[in-house]
């Protein structure tokens, strides 16, 4: 076992007795001090014990204090860390046993004989990891997450409710927004560090202000990462969002005027692929695609006759709202016909290609990009992958062409997010986000409702509700109003507007990320046809909100 030890000025005599001790066991003991009767601050030995704790250094510390009260306070403050003040073998066995404590704080007016058996208890007491401890030892731990934003409610009170109020939604609600997840605190600690107060103009190497040699590695982390995930020549993580990686990717090598070919909006594709109120579509000629009106798939053969016939000089794979798997050496083969560049957005599925849950564009491509959160589960932000020619003209498009200082807390988010996914846990994440999509997708079919393409082959369904007589708008507003969270979405060929559509879109990304498996998927579909089966049913929607509390009680957010 690796320990560290500290202590004040009050607490030296017991601290030299209980290193005494410890030389008589096999542990790996330092000696944070202090070593001298002068006096000095026991914050200062708290901390440096409890981020040696938090950052996996050491597995235990022993802190000792006049009163032991200073140096619990002061260890207490970091997440991960639980301090126990011990004042006898009993509290130290309870602490271990109940709590999982991994710091032992003592007073230094207790006798030698007393604070060292209180350390061989606590050293030699093992967790007893009964279901009542670990609930109890979690609910410490997260502090329902409110413990983060705990500053806030006195220095902004307002902000604070809408924060603790999105806490407790997240809590209590099913979220089934395909372009939504829930992140680590990880990834929430990383976007909210203070690398927001460094302004890092230029990249990693090449800034225009001094002082960024933490920015620098931390950019040059997550660059590697990101390369590393998905096996890409070329990455840039400046991006704000997914809008402004594709902007870049535009700009890089076309001009105004140039012909894309993109998935049309309302069959699936993305306002920056193309639509008329964005700035692509008022920018580029855009010569849109469809899926067949017969299977609600995409028609390859359909699109490389428009790709021959109208020659663009890009060609955009990937959409928001597709509920199946891209072809991309198909994608690959039509741009070579054409001699159009390809462009894949993976926006959606980027954590399913991490994960291998789908195939990936990147072999195929010569721009890849997509958002950093969604499946991928990371800060909000836009990241571009691409061969190694067009680096520099991608690099120079990003900054100083489009951006100016990048957000480096978000780029550190984005460096974390990548770190996890390169773990072989995401490959089981990404896994199950699929077989809890087509579960819920078979239950709702199993009800009679009709999904577009007559299923899903990634993390999301479009699902028509119109044929049983509803609307987009109000199918979503009856799920909200039953806590079950997801979004009115057109449909291919919608006769409905925009703002009330024919369908809705379901995603099980976040679920998944709460550990949610097909028997919960099962329930949740059976919620979702009963309120729908029964739009205007107050009572209903208030039972099945009701049951949702006590399901998401089970699985809680990270």
């Amino acid at each position: 076992m690796k320990l560290v030890l500290g202590c004040d000025h009050g607490g030296l005599g017991i601290k030299n007795a209980i290193r005494d001790y410890l030389k008589t066991r096999a542990d790996s003991v330092t000696d944070l001090g202090t070593f001298s009767s002068d006096s000095v601050d026991y914050a200062d030995f708290a901390v440096e014990a409890a981020e040696q704790i938090v950052e996996k250094k050491a597995d235990r510390a022993i802190l000792v204090c006049t009163t032991g009260v200073g140096m619990s306070i002061a260890a207490n403050r970091f997440a991960g860390v639980r301090a126990a003040l011990c004042e006898s073998v009993d509290t130290a066995t309870k602490t271990r046993t109940h709590n999982d404590a991994n710091v032992v704080v003592l007073a230094g007016t207790l006798s030698a004989e007393v604070a060292t058996e209180i350390v061989r208890v606590f050293l030699d007491t093992p967790f007893s990891n009964e279901t009542r401890h670990q609930r109890r030892v979690c609910k410490l731990e997260r502090a329902e997450r409110l413990a983060e934003v705990s500053y806030l409610a006195e220095a902004d009170p307002q902000v604070h409710a809408a924060i603790v109020g999105q806490i407790s939604q997240e809590n209590s609600t099913i979220n089934l927004i395909a372009s939504e997840n829930t992140v680590t605190r990880a990834v929430r600690e990383a976007s909210g560090s203070v690398l927001t107060n460094k302004y890092a103009e230029g990249y990693p190497g090449k800034r225009w202000y001094s002082g960024c040699i933490p920015v620098d590695t931390v950019e040059t982390l997550a660059i590697e990462r990101a390369k590393a995930l998905f096996g890409a020549e070329h990455a840039n993580v400046q991006p704000h969002c997914g809008s402004s990686a594709n902007m870049a990717v535009y700009f890089s090598v076309l001009k105004p005027g140039d012909t894309i070919l993109s998935m049309s909006l309302d069959q699936g594709g993305h306002l920056t692929h193309g639509s008329p109120v964005n700035f692509s579509g008022q920018l580029f000629n855009i010569v849109p695609y469809c899926v067949s009106a017969e299977t609600e798939m995409l028609d390859y053969d359909a699109i490389e006759r428009l790709a021959l016939e109208k020659k663009p000089k890009l060609i955009v794979a990937g959409a928001s709202a597709y509920p199946r798997t891209l072809d991309f050496p198909r994608f690959r083969a039509i741009a070579d016909a054409c001699g159009a560049m390809l462009m894949v957005d993976m926006a959606h599925i980027a954590g399913l290609v991490a994960g291998g849950a789908h195939p990936s564009p990147v072999p195929y491509a010569e721009f890849v990009t997509t958002t950093t959160h969604k499946t991928l589960r990371g800060p909000r932000g836009g990241l571009v992958l691409c061969r190694e020619p067009f680096a520099k003209a991608l690099d120079k498009t990003v900054f100083p062409g489009l951006q100016g200082g990048p957000l480096e807390n978000i780029i550190a988010a984005k460096a974390v997010c990548f770190g996890e996914a390169l773990q072989p846990s995401f490959k089981e994440y990404a896994r199950q986000i699929v077989a809890n999509s087509q579960a819920l997708a078979a239950t709702l079919t199993a009800r009679g409702f009709h999904l577009v393409s007559n299923g899903t082959d990634n993390h999301l369904m479009l699902v028509n509700v119109a044929r049983a007589g509803l609307t987009g708008k109000d199918a979503a507003a009856a799920l909200d109003a039953a806590g079950i969270i997801c979004n009115k979405n057109s449909i291919p060929f919608d006769k409905n507007s925009p703002f009330v559509t024919s369908g809705i879109r379901i995603g099980t990304a976040s679920v998944t990320t709460r550990g949610m498996k097909e028997p919960e998927m099962q329930k949740i579909g059976t919620w979702i046809a009963d309120v729908l089966g029964d739009l205007s049913n107050t009572a209903l929607q208030a039972s099945v909100r009701a049951d949702v509390a006590k399901l998401t009680a089970a699985f809680r957010v990270p």
